[in-house]
């Protein structure tokens, strides 16, 4: 049965602005399609060429790729996720920051070409989306361009023993929006729904899928679903995927824009910087969405946060 995720044509707009909104409200995910006029599919499959290589690294030299932010490092297989390895590149929209991941791994200058124009691609195409979303808010003229960007590259193990178990614990995003580059071949990403019910995102060819994350209800003062997923091992192979991350302000605060707060929609959540969210969410282990319940102004949930 085909997915119920909606699709957002990227070449659409004013048409598909609706449409886009209703999927952040009630899914907190969807599809895009006709992207490659930013991010092309050459530049997308080099990129997959290079994080198979990556991945295939001795150990002792992934390990160089350590944490700038918490979790934004090199993540080894876990008690928790034991299927499941990454590296990290924190502020992937730097150019100083791409150039110290690769010399970190010993990158030859081909892999360090193709990761510097993929991340400045996504980095735009993370803009684009953003700036549709607000334009469906209607804010006017809102940027996105002091954001922080970061993008995971992820390898899952999966053996025939390993069938039914779980890739990637259930959890949602520690970001405004994240776009996936998922495998071509191996799925398993399931989303939950409002209901409570996984969906299935099965790969799609020729599509990205975008998800939201903790970010985004704040942002939207209460509008926007920051969507609950996991990974399952559905078939025995090597699962890649690589997810980038707008994550929030490097300077200032997280908080709804001025347009999407009056005296009908009171201000939820106070404003609160990405760094202390970070810190509060790995600190206190509030993997599934139980950090932005600590910023709401209205609710007692305090005592998960102390």
């Amino acid at each position: 049965m085909a997915s119920k995720i909606p699709v957002i044509d990227l070449k659409d707009f004013p048409g598909e602005t609706a449409k886009l909104i209703e999927a952040c409200e009630e899914w907190g995910c969807f599809r895009i399609v006709n992207y490659e006029g930013i991010l092309s599919e050459s530049v997308m499959q080099e990129m997959k060429e290079v994080v198979k290589s990556l991945l295939e690294l001795p150990a002792a030299i992934k390990m160089r790729n350590r944490d700038v932010i918490a979790g934004s490092g090199y993540m080894a297989p876990s008690t928790i996720n034991p299927l499941y390895e990454a590296l990290g590149l924190y502020d992937a929209s730097s150019s100083q920051a791409v150039d110290a991941f690769c010399s970190n791994l010993d990158v030859s200058e081909m892999q360090r070409a193709v990761i510097l124009n993929y991340a400045k691609a996504v980095n735009e195409l993370m803009m684009y989306i953003g700036s549709k979303i607000g334009e469906g808010l209607g804010i006017k003229g809102y940027s996105f361009d002091d954001w922080c960007c970061q993008f995971r590259i992820n390898k899952y193990n999966f053996t025939p023993e390993t069938v039914t178990s779980p890739g990637v614990q259930l959890h949602t995003d520690s970001s405004f929006l994240t776009l996936l580059h998922d495998d071509k071949n191996i799925g398993g990403l399931q989303v939950m729904k409002r209901s409570g019910e996984f969906e299935a995102v099965d790969p799609c060819p020729r599509t990205l899928v975008v998800n939201l994350g903790d970010i985004a209800p704040v942002w939207s003062n209460g509008r926007f679903l920051n969507v609950k997923h996991r990974v399952m091992c559905k078939e025995a192979g090597t699962r890649l995927s690589i997810a980038s991350f707008l994550l929030g302000p490097r300077a200032g605060m997280v908080e709804s824009p001025p347009e999407l707060v009056d005296s009908e929609h009171p201000r939820l959540f106070s404003p609160f910087t990405y760094q202390d969210y970070r810190s509060l969410r790995m600190s206190k282990n509030l993997h599934t969405g139980g950090t932005v319940d600590c910023f709401r102004i209205h609710e007692d949930s305090a005592k998960d946060c102390k």
